[in-house]
């Protein structure tokens, strides 16, 4: 249902964003060292948004450049725990919504 409304589009698209650069940690976790083209290669993502995606990564200090290619950082395990836990409160956010709009919908 993505891009029917305003409201909603930067969301959908950011909860997108979110997912493909946990993918590519999960991938880099896996498979590290590992370069960019091998990266698009395994996950099926163009390069430039293998590169966006690793710069991204690179900022959160959550991987590093090695001559081999990219490696995770000490600071991933946090930085998923720290995930885990926000996309519970989110969880929690949607479900209270659909609370809303059922009762919208009941009245």
């Amino acid at each position: 249902m993505k891009g029917s409304s305003v409201l909603t589009n930067k969301i959908e698209s950011e909860i997108e964003l979110l997912q493909r650069h946990v993918q590519m940690l999960k991938a880099i976790m896996d498979n590290e060292p590992i370069g960019i083209i091998r990266l698009s290669e395994l996950l099926d993502h163009p390069q430039h948004k293998v590169r966006y995606s690793m710069r991204i990564l690179e900022q959160e200090g959550l991987i590093k450049p090695s001559p081999e290619g990219a490696v995770t950082t000490d600071k991933l395990k946090a930085f998923m725990e720290q995930l885990k836990v926000i996309l519970d409160d989110l969880e929690k956010t949607v479900k209270e919504l659909r609370t809303q709009l059922a009762k919208s919908d009941n009245d």
